[in-house]
Formats: C-alpha cells, structure tokens, sequence
C-alpha cells in the first residue's frame, strides 16, 4: 500500500511517500519520478512516512541516476526512518543520492 503525493516548493518538485513500497507499488513510485523528470531540474522526495521499501522500489531510484547526471537534474530525499535509511546506506546509496534529515535541508541541497 503506498501514496503519493507530488506539488512545487520553491521551485522544487516535490513527491510525498507515504506507506510501503514494494513489487507491486514500485511502478507509482517510479511513475511520479518519470513524471517529475520531465518537469523540475530539481526534485525533493520526502520519505518521512515510508515504513518499508523492497528491492523493487530501491531499483526505481536507481534505475534513475544515470538520466538525473546526464540531464543535471538534482534529487534529493529526505525524512527517511532509521530502518529504511539503513536499507539505503547497506546498498552504499548514500554515496549515489543525497540523503538529509529535514525538508529545510533539502530545499537547501537541491
């Protein structure tokens, strides 16, 4: 079960998850990321109410990164939980897509 909600802040497309991602729902994740592509140089994802992310929804980010370099787009995500960051930094995403704490650090960031 996942939702997501997506708007403008500060010149920033914003996309709001909110419940799990997996197999199933993966293709709305990656569907709001298409999406905000090909309408924002910079996109700020907030994960502050993502409970789990599967291998499948980890893959839609990473599916990502070459077009977000190549198009210079900046993507930032932030709010991540203890036990979904952690997913994260195990697959060294850290080192691929900013990570912050806050939404203020990211419209900072981004």
């Amino acid at each position: 079960m996942i939702e997501i909600d997506t708007g403008t802040e500060n010149e920033c497309y914003l996309i709001s998850v909110k419940g799990e991602v997996d197999a199933s729902s993966s293709i709305e994740l990656d569907n709001a990321l298409e999406k905000a592509l090909n309408e924002s140089k910079k996109i700020l994802i907030d994960l502050s109410q993502l409970e789990y992310i599967s291998s499948a929804g980890l893959g839609v980010f990473i599916s990502y990164l070459e077009e977000l370099k190549g198009k210079k787009i900046s993507l930032v995500l932030f709010g991540l939980k203890p036990k979904v960051r952690e997913v994260f930094n195990i697959l060294g995403l850290q080192h691929l897509i900013k990570i912050v704490g806050t939404k203020a650090e990211g419209l900072d960031a981004v």
